[in-house]
């Protein structure tokens, strides 16, 4: 077989190009009606005129600043966090090879929970708090590729849970011996919560930049997907491209972490979701639907999470694990219809 027969053979895809065009179009238009509801919705009750009114810089102060200020940039977070992790989980899932790796298992998210707590103990200020997490999701990053150096793949899957543990049980540690007033907001940032993610510009960015990355190395993605004897058939640096895709996937799952707090199975569900309904495995589409559809799924999670109780506000990670628990049982179910 030859190296370009090869390569073309790793992006599976099933049905015309029409069909699936336009279940990408419908994402589309899923996305677009869940960004006008989350602007025009809100514990605020500000009725449509006026929230279109403040959105075009008229209306009051009061109104332009709950519509521009608060329920803009947290629109934008959920898109770009839910984009990051899916992009996250679709690494991953390459990397491992397997549909239930998720962004959360190197650790990293483990890491950064444990710098921003201990910065929430302390009392330290938001900017603090993040740079201590970024301090925190760095410093798990290289443990964990210090460790699993000179391994497997499944070194490295079995170092990041560990990891991820031990920093599971530090939270626990400095969660018991939290001041009480400071429990609740570590509580909610553990549970994700997009409130932190306050200027989202270099999340939006970052998630963009992803996108078109993935885009253009899908070919070597699809390759590593389909296991080290093909990745080796066709001259792929596999241990380079495991790195690479390692970092990749770790920064992109700091990044969100940072932003967002401890948000789960957007990762987890998202890549799967586009599998078995596109019926392919191929990166070229997987990626960027995939980033699309996770933000689309974390920002309707907002909205719930600042809706369904009003004015009380939801962690929105709790929202996503409540409803993305029961359709991930669904989609493993039907996991036989998809094209793997």
């Amino acid at each position: 077989m030859s190296k370009s027969k090869s390569w073309a053979s790793t992006g599976l895809a099933a049905g015309s190009g029409g069909g699936r065009r336009g279940r990408v179009a419908l994402l589309i238009t899923l996305a677009a009606a869940v960004a006008v509801i989350s602007l025009f919705s809100g514990s605020a009750n500000l009725g449509a005129a006026h929230t279109l009114r403040a959105l075009l810089g008229g209306a009051d102060v009061a109104s332009r600043s709950i519509v521009i200020d608060l329920r803009l940039p947290r629109l934008a977070a959920g898109f770009a966090v839910g984009g990051l992790l899916a992009l996250a989980g679709v690494l991953l899932q390459a990397l491992f090879r397997n549909a239930l790796a998720d962004p959360y298992v190197l650790g990293v998210s483990g890491g950064a929970a444990v710098g921003a707590i201990l910065a929430m103990t302390l009392g330290a200020a938001m900017l603090i708090v993040q740079t201590a997490a970024v301090c925190g999701a760095l410093g798990a990053m290289i443990g964990v590729y210090v460790l699993a150096r000179g391994g497997s793949t499944a070194r490295l899957l079995l170092v990041g849970v560990a990891v991820a543990s031990a920093c599971g049980a530090l939270v626990s540690v400095l969660l018991s011996a939290s001041d009480a007033a400071r429990l609740r907001g570590m509580l909610f940032w553990l549970a994700g919560d997009l409130e932190w993610a306050g200027t989202p510009l270099a999340s939006l960015l970052v998630a963009l930049i992803a996108v078109a990355g993935a885009v253009l190395l899908a070919r070597p993605l699809n390759v590593l997907a389909a296991g080290e004897l093909r990745a080796r058939s066709v001259g792929l640096e596999l241990d380079t491209w495991r790195l690479a895709v390692y970092l990749a996937a770790a920064v992109l799952t700091a990044v969100a972490v940072v932003s967002a707090g401890m948000i789960g199975f957007v990762g987890l569900i998202t890549p799967h979701t586009v599998r078995v309904i596109f019926r392919t495995s191929d990166h070229r589409l997987v990626a960027p639907v995939s980033a699309l559809l996770g933000g689309t799924l974390l920002a309707a999670a907002d909205l719930i999470a600042r809706t369904a109780t009003s004015p009380r506000q939801l962690p929105v990670g709790a929202v996503t694990a409540l409803v993305g628990a029961p359709v991930f049982i669904l989609l493993v179910r039907s996991t036989k219809r998809a094209v793997r």
